[in-house]
């Protein structure tokens, strides 16, 4: 059973990533930015816990993600929110890119497995009709 802490938790962060996202989809509006900002660390908080979030931010191995990722911040704070927001995609790739590496790689087999498949196909498609592999190379690519 989940907590009420981690389900508000949740809402900060699902918000706060919606409002960074239409901060960027309207040209980069400073008040939407900095509020995803807020409501993101603040949910990230809730779920994991202030100890927890802090150790995560302050680990040792993280510490140029985290640079990154508040100095972007800081940056849209201040009114540079462009270089604010390249700064700090930076940072959050590097302190949660590891959550997106297992999903890519399913992505990736996925996507390898099917196109092999495909490519099976259509070479035995083409291979029966009167075609050069000419055009084969060129339909699969």
């Amino acid at each position: 059973m989940m907590s009420d802490f981690k389900k508000i938790g949740i809402g900060l962060t699902s918000f706060g990533l919606f409002f960074t996202f239409l901060g960027v989809l309207l040209l980069f509006d400073k008040s939407l930015l900095a509020m995803g900002n807020v409501l993101f660390l603040s949910g990230v908080t809730l779920i994991i816990g202030a100890q927890r979030s802090v150790r995560f931010f302050l680990a040792r191995r993280r510490w140029k993600g985290s640079a990154c990722f508040f100095s972007g911040i800081t940056l849209v704070l201040i009114g540079w929110p462009i270089i604010g927001t390249l700064v700090e995609a930076f940072g959050f790739v590097n302190l949660f890119g590891y959550v997106f590496s297992p999903f890519l790689c399913r992505i990736s087999s996925f996507f390898t497995n099917n196109v092999l498949a495909l490519h099976q196909l259509k070479v035995q498609h083409f291979s029966d009709s009167k075609c050069t592999h000419d055009f084969v190379l060129l339909a699969v690519v």
